[in-house]
């Protein structure tokens, strides 16, 4: 196993459902729908998660399709994720919190066939670091400062 690079972020959050992130030069916001005790005023994190892998497959596709010199020009993402929100809530724990699927669809415009799509599409899912990170198990661990 090689490390040649680290990402990192931070998070705060007081009284309120509302986290703040800090992520290099960006500041993002994390809450909960109003229904579950946040004010909305940003996604959820498990919709950031779903996004991110979206948007992590869509960057990975402009790369591969640079290196392969393959005139790409959309590639759209649907992810559905679907969970037990009673284990995160905190009503069962005989399941996992997160969640047991994740159905990833792409719209690919490019000037490939529906064979060569479908290539184009297991190698960026493959070169994905998110989607690799959701596939495989990584080793996390957690502390407090």
């Amino acid at each position: 196993m090689t490390i040649n690079k680290t990402v990192s972020i931070s998070t705060h959050m007081e009284a309120s459902h509302l986290v703040t992130g800090q992520l290099g030069r960006h500041t993002i916001l994390i809450d909960q729908p109003v229904a579950t005790g946040g004010q909305d005023q940003g996604p959820s994190p498990l919709e950031y998660f779903l996004f991110s892998v979206a948007g992590c497959l869509s960057s990975i596709a402009r790369i591969a399709a640079m290196q392969k010199k393959i005139v790409l020009h959309h590639i759209n993402f649907t992810v559905d994720g679907g969970l037990n929100s009673a284990v995160l809530m905190g009503k069962l724990d005989q399941e996992r919190a997160g969640f047991q699927s994740i159905a990833i669809r792409a719209e690919i415009d490019a000037e490939l066939s529906d064979e060569e799509k479908q290539q184009f599409l297991d190698e960026i899912c493959r070169r994905c670091p998110v989607h690799d990170n959701i596939t495989n198990a990584s080793l996390i661990t957690h502390s407090l400062s």
